[in-house]
C-alpha cells in the first residue's frame, strides 16, 4: 500500500517530534460534513474541541461554519479566540467549576449541557447573581452500549456521565421551578470511535421512546443533541482518509423521529481531525535485541499517549526509506515500559535519522501531550505553513 504524501524536504530542518496537519484534507472533510449534514433540515454540527485545540485548526473549522462543543472553561476561551460565535458554543462536562460557569454566562453561550441536579442548582444560583437566564440541556445516560474500547464508552449506567433516565422527568420539573434556567433540550453521548451504525440506531430508538414519554406529560423539547462518537479507519489512513459521514447523518435522519421545529445537534471531534494529523518523529537508533529489532525514535508517549493509554493502533510509516520491509518494535525514549507505539511493525528498513510518521494522530494527540521527563511539548505545523 502506498505511503502517505508528506513534504519531507520541508521537514528536514524542523525539530522533531512535531505534528503535521494536512489542511487540504481537513477542508475537504469539513466540506463533506457540511454537504451531508446539509441534506437534512435542522441538523447543526459542533466540533468537539477536546480532540484538537490547535489554534490554526480551530480557525479552519470555525471558517467552515461549525459550532464548538467545549468541556472546560479553557476550551470556551480557545473557541472564542478562534472566532466561534458564542451562540454556537455548547458546554458539557461533569465537573464545571464556578469560574467556568460564570465564563459561559458572561459569554452568553448557546447552552449548558447539565449532568446532575447539583450542577443545575449551582448554574441557577450563579445566573441569578448576574440577572441572567441560562439555557440548559440535560445530559441523559441512556444506558446504551457502544462497540468500542471500554475506556471511551460513556453511555452505560455504570459511567459517571449524565443523569439517570429514571430521574429525567423530575429534573425537568425541578428546572421549571427555577427562575434563572431555561430547559431547552436533551443531550446524549454514548462513546467514541464507533463504527457500527447499529449503536447510533439504538440511541435513536431510545430517544424516540423518551420523547414519547415526555410528550405524555406535555413536555416539549426544542433541541436534541446526540453527541458525536463517529469513528475513523486507523488501519488504512491512506485508502480511507475520511469517516463515513453519509451513513452517520443518514442514520439519524431515517431513525430519529424529530418533531416539527426541533433541531438536531452533533458534536463530532475525532471524525473531523484524526486523519489529517500525523506525528513526525526521527529515528535515533536501531537496536538489535535478543529476539527482536527496535526502532527507537525521539517521540514518546508524552507526545502521543493513545497507544500507552488505550493500547490504540496507529499506522506507522518510514517516510524516508523505500528499502525492503523489516519488522520492528517502534519505541520512544520515555523511562517507562509502556512507551511503545507498535510491536512487530513492518517498516521500510530504518536507519538513524529516518523520519517516521505515526498516522491518524490529529485527534487526541497534540492536545493530550505532556511534559513528563521534562520534555518540551511538540509543535503543530500545518501544510499551509510548509508548502
Amino acid at each position: 500500500m502506498r505511503k502517505g504524501s508528506f513534504p519531507t524536504e520541508r521537514f528536514a530542518p524542523l525539530r522533531t517530534p512535531f505534528y503535521y496537519y494536512d489542511m487540504d484534507l481537513l477542508r475537504s472533510t469539513l466540506d463533506t460534513i457540511n454537504h451531508e449534514a446539509g441534506k437534512h433540515e435542522g441538523f447543526c454540527v459542533h466540533y468537539a474541541v477536546k480532540a484538537n485545540a490547535n489554534p490554526k485548526v480551530l480557525r479552519a473549522i470555525r471558517q467552515a461554519g461549525l459550532g464548538a462543543d467545549c468541556v472546560s472553561g479553557g476550551e470556551i476561551e480557545a473557541s472564542l479566540r478562534a472566532g466561534f460565535p458564542a451562540q454556537k458554543i455548547v458546554y458539557a462536562g461533569v465537573g464545571k467549576s464556578d469560574w467556568e460557569i460564570n465564563l459561559g454566562l458572561d459569554s452568553d453561550i448557546f447552552c449548558f449541557n447539565v449532568e446532575s441536579i447539583a450542577e443545575l442548582e449551582v448554574i441557577n444560583s450563579l445566573a441569578s447573581q448576574k440577572g441572567k437566564v441560562a439555557r440548559v440541556a440535560f445530559r441523559l445516560n441512556p444506558n446504551v452500549g457502544a462497540h468500542t474500547h471500554a475506556n471511551i464508552t460513556t453511555g452505560l449506567a455504570e459511567n459517571k456521565f449524565g443523569i439517570a433516565m429514571r430521574d429525567m422527568e423530575s429534573v425537568i420539573e425541578e428546572a421549571a421551578l427555577m427562575k434563572n434556567v431555561k430547559f431547552v433540550g436533551l443531550h446524549f453521548h454514548i462513546g467514541s470511535q464507533i463504527l457500527d451504525m447499529g449503536d447510533f440506531q439504538a440511541l435513536c430508538n431510545r430517544i424516540n421512546d423518551l420523547q414519547n414519554q415526555l410528550e405524555r406529560h406535555h413536555i416539549k423539547v426544542e433541541h436534541i443533541n446526540v453527541g458525536g462518537g463517529l469513528g475513523v479507519d486507523y488501519q488504512h489512513p491512506n485508502r480511507v482518509n475520511m469517516a463515513d459521514f453519509k451513513s452517520y447523518f443518514d442514520t439519524y435522519a431515517q431513525r430519529l423521529k424529530l418533531r416539527p421545529g426541533q433541531t438536531l445537534h452533533f458534536e463530532l471531534g475525532r471524525a473531523v481531525v484524526a486523519q489529517m494529523g500525523s506525528l513526525i518523529t526521527r529515528t535515533l537508533y536501531i537496536k538489535q535485541g535478543a529476539t527482536k529489532k527496535f526502532c527507537i525514535v525521539d517521540a514518546g508517549f508524552t507526545d502521543l499517549i493513545r497507544p500507552a493509554l488505550y493500547q490504540a493502533y496507529h499506522k506507522i510509516e518510514n517516510i524516508s526509506s523505500d528499502d525492503p520491509l523489516e519488522a520492528y518494535d517502534v519505541v520512544g525514549p520515555i523511562c517507562e515500559s509502556t512507551d511503545v507505539f507498535g510491536k512487530q511493525i513492518d517498516l521500510n528498513q530504518a536507519h538513524r535519522g529516518d523520519l517516521i510518521a505515526i498516522r491518524s494522530a490529529g485527534a487526541y494527540g497534540e492536545i493530550m501531550a505532556s511534559c513528563y521527563n521534562c520534555r518540551p511539548l511538540p509543535t503543530g505545523y500545518t501544510s499551509d505553513e510548509l508548502l
